[in-house]
């Protein structure tokens, strides 16, 4: 079969490998689509892997071409999405269904081998089942869906709440169109990159803050504070906005990953104490039972298109293309959102 290794540092080729092995407990998956995560930007270009060569690959979606002897709730020919995390199911944080605290647990795309492949073989109780009335395009982005869901889960939101969004990247996007299906207020979506805010705006964000046109210290000179914000964007400047801008009593929900240091002057930090902010930080997106309930929300909401993701696709490309996508996702003022492999569609 064909699949994009990782062999260095910014080094990846289109090479032949064995179909994997079936084991009992799992099944092979002939891939539909397989999205590019963030995360997956350093382990590509900065050789962030476990090991060399690395498949990556972690939000996908295919048909199931085969199946494992003791397999019971899937047959061939079943069309899914698959949640990437594989927990041990025996730590301490398993047994109390917590899967994504799991101190033993593997990684499809990062600890084994991901989807941007012919096939891919996962264990069956990380398949869930797409309804006819989905395509697997769209189901290929149900992993990161469930992130946003997560990350709004978090807190607790009121009917009618205000919110603000920092970021609109994917897990930005997502998060504002799970919002504005959950039913809250006004959304506020603040980004640098005006071509994902006018995204923003079409598919439900109430308002658009770009930081290089108004700054956010100007913007709410006029406008109330929000009572919840969710920092996606997971940039060290707004992770410190996400205290400095929000109603006292407000609720913080840290979704982006941190990768620089992050400093909170006095008075910026003293703003938790003063308004008894309530902060939370949000990792994956699991619950039980496993994969838990983001991944059936997720699926109903786009099954039933209370969520659309299809605006956030903005490219398609083939496994010969190899790293284009990657190259593209990491030019400076990127209008790329979601761009996914097509590698066995529909």
């Amino acid at each position: 079969m064909r699949a994009l290794a990782v062999v260095g540092q910014a080094q990846m080729i289109l090479r032949e490998l064995e179909k994997p092995q079936l084991k009992t407990d799992k099944v092979l998956i002939k891939v539909a689509y397989c999205g590019i995560c963030g995360s997956d930007l350093p382990r590509y270009f900065e050789g962030g892997v476990h090991a060399f060569p690395q498949v990556l690959g972690h939000e996908f979606s295919g048909v199931i071409e085969a199946v494992g002897s003791e397999v019971t709730d899937f047959v061939k020919g079943d069309r899914v999405a698959v949640a990437p995390l594989i927990p041990c199911g025996t730590c301490e944080a398993c047994q109390k269904g917590e899967p994504a605290m799991c101190t033993h647990y593997s990684f499809i795309g990062s600890r084994e081998q991901g989807a941007i492949a012919d096939y891919i073989s996962v264990p069956a109780r990380n398949c869930i089942k797409v309804p006819a009335s989905l395509s697997l395009k769209e189901a290929a982005l149900l992993e990161p869906l469930t992130v946003a869901i997560h990350g709004i889960e978090r807190v607790t939101l009121h009917a009618g709440v205000s919110v603000m969004v920092l970021g609109a990247g994917t897990i930005g996007l997502l998060t504002l169109l799970a919002l504005r299906a959950k039913g809250v207020g006004n959304i506020i979506v603040v980004d640098l990159n005006e071509k994902k805010l006018t995204i923003a705006k079409t598919i439900g964000a109430d308002h658009l803050v770009n930081p290089n046109d108004c700054s956010l210290e100007e913007y709410f000179e006029t406008h109330e504070l929000p009572e919840v914000v969710i920092e996606t964007a997971g940039s060290a400047i707004t992770q410190v906005q996400a205290v400095r801008f929000v109603q006292k009593k407000g609720k913080v929900s840290y979704v982006g990953t941190s990768t620089k240091e992050v400093v909170f002057t006095p008075n910026d930090f003293e703003k938790i104490l003063r308004g008894e902010l309530e902060i939370t930080g949000s990792w994956m997106s699991y619950s039980a039972p496993f994969p838990g309930y983001e991944w059936t929300a997720g699926l109903r909401y786009m099954e039933k298109k209370e969520i659309d993701v299809n605006p956030l696709i903005t490219g398609v490309y083939s496994l010969e293309d190899q790293a284009i996508p990657f190259e593209e996702m990491r030019k400076k003022e990127s209008e790329q959102v979601k761009v996914l492999y097509e590698i066995h569609p529909e």
